[in-house]
């Protein structure tokens, strides 16, 4: 694995830096050897945040963890990760063309079911979409008391997700072709 660390409001001392290339380098059994990390460190007032980002074919895996101590929130990143990687292993490898390319062989051939829970949708809803500006989505969700909104962007005639974030802030997604 390539772990590439970047610093957001922090200085990157040694010490964090052999602390993440350690920690992480315990998922070096799961992933191939040219596969790409990317981790963020940052800080902002007291939290001590870490992002991991592992892109791999047709998926991302990420986590992010944020605590008091910089060293707590790497260690709780890395167990986060294999836990993702335990528990949706099938689901991710047979939706990858050439998984090899990313993940390890021991990795693949391992036979897990067992262990795997089963993802189930068990509600569905269907709702008309009309067209509005991200402005009045951000309206509309808020008057619903949703986190997120789903709607036709009347600039781009492309269906958008607006959704809260932490303070009091709000993020629009949009499709990517």
């Amino acid at each position: 694995m390539r772990i590439t660390i970047t610093g957001k409001n922090i200085e990157l001392t040694d010490g964090l830096k052999e602390a993440v290339e350690e920690r992480l380098s315990k998922l070096e059994k799961y992933f191939a050897p040219d596969t790409e990390v990317h981790v963020t460190l940052s800080v902002e007032k007291e939290r001590q945040k870490i992002e991991v980002t592992i892109p791999v074919k047709g998926s991302v895996i990420r986590a992010e963890q944020v605590s008091n101590d910089m060293y707590v929130s790497i260690e709780v990143v890395e167990e986060i990760i294999e836990r993702q990687l335990k528990k949706y292993r099938n689901k991710i490898v047979t939706k990858q063309q050439n998984a090899e390319k990313f993940f390890a062989e021991e990795y693949l051939a391992r036979d897990d079911e067992d262990d795997e829970e089963e993802i189930r949708i068990i509600r569905s809803k269907r709702f008309g979409i009309k067209p509005m500006y991200p402005e009045d989505a951000c309206v509309q969700m808020e008057l619903l008391g949703h986190d997120f909104f789903v709607f036709l962007n009347a600039e781009t005639e492309e269906v958008n997700v607006v959704y809260k974030r932490k303070g009091n802030t709000y993020g629009l997604i949009e499709p990517e072709f």
